[in-house]
């Protein structure tokens, strides 16, 4: 399905040079903020401390921070989950859990203290609660120490390079080593400046923050996989372009789809971004910033690079072979 068409091929290829200056400026940006001001983590990598509080009616978010701060707590995060009754509260490891699960890292003592002492505010958090606000039907307290944190980590970034190897694989077999090679470092230029985002704004790095930079990969991979098929079919059927005409005309011809795709999946993840509460702001925000980053890499990053790397015609058109004849002659 299209809703236009462009008559003519537009140039892209002819700026490729001042949009991968761009794209590389804009990368070693999120590089430098990436290790100079280093991520918010979450209390999933970090440790802490979840407290969850259940009301009888709608809680007032504002009042229970206030609560919380006459109590003398710093750092926190207060938001909804599942309905507007139920408050989920994060506060950062206890420097007194900490320093005795750091003492007692390996010893089964040392983590039940440290569990414990998260337990002590856990049940201070429920206290002051109930000193300033009304309608506790019920709590739960869960302590994430650091130990597992650093688990989730690890995981974390081991299940990144897994995608990135199965990405590279799988266009390896599809494509040749060019487009492989071009879509995967147009695909981690999508990711590092997601991450740099979240550095340089200190915005809190999740769980769901790292599911929304892996489901960012594979929709990046999708829009390079559509442009490079085109660019195969077009060296393959139309001659007598050159390797920037067959980019730009590739590039052209699935426009169209590109701004019906995306689109429609912006409209959704803006959704939720304004609408969808605390719990999925950031998630949704890493997709926002993937999918105006992923159109731009795939089409302004990858197709250049893919030039460069010198793809040309005779890679996809095997030559005809020539038949001999031995004009009758019988041996």
């Amino acid at each position: 399905m299209e809703f236009f068409r462009f008559r003519k091929d537009i140039p892209f290829m002819r700026h490729a040079l001042i949009f991968n200056v761009i794209s590389l400026i804009t990368f070693l940006l999120a590089i430098f903020f990436i290790v100079t001001r280093g991520l918010h983590l979450s209390i999933e990598f970090t440790g802490g401390t979840l407290v969850e509080v259940a009301y009888k009616e709608a809680a007032d978010l504002e009042k229970i921070r206030s609560a919380l701060s006459k109590a003398g707590y710093t750092d926190y995060t207060v938001q909804n989950f599942g309905t507007s009754r139920d408050v989920l509260i994060r506060l950062p490891l206890a420097a007194e859990a900490k320093e005795t699960a750091e003492k007692g890292e390996q010893a089964q003592a040392g983590a039940g203290s440290a569990q414990s002492a998260e337990n002590r505010i856990g049940e201070a958090v429920k206290h002051a609660l109930e000193a300033e606000t009304s309608g506790i039907v019920g709590s739960r307290v869960e302590f994430v120490g650091p130990q597992v944190g650093k688990e989730l980590a690890e995981n974390g970034a081991l299940a990144l390079l897994f995608v990135i190897i199965g990405i590279v694989i799988y266009l390896a077999f599809r494509f040749e080593w060019r487009f492989a090679v071009s879509a995967i470092i147009a695909n981690m230029h999508d990711v590092i400046i997601i991450i740099g985002f979240f550095a340089f704004f200190q915005w809190e790095f999740s769980l769901s923050v790292l599911a929304a930079v892996l489901a960012v990969l594979g929709y990046s991979v999708n829009e390079s996989v559509v442009v490079f098929d085109r660019v195969r079919e077009t060296f393959r059927k139309v001659r007598g372009l050159n390797t920037p005409q067959v980019l730009d005309h590739a590039i052209t011809s699935t426009i169209s789809r590109t701004i019906i795709t995306h689109g429609s999946t912006q409209m959704m993840v803006l959704s939720m971004l304004l609408f969808g509460g605390a719990t999925l702001h950031y998630f949704a925000l890493a997709l926002t910033i993937g999918i105006c980053f992923g159109i731009y890499s795939s089409v302004l990053v990858a197709a250049p690079l893919v030039m460069w790397l010198g793809v040309s015609r005779e890679q996809f058109v095997k030559p005809k072979k020539e038949v001999t004849s031995n004009d009758g002659a019988v041996v």
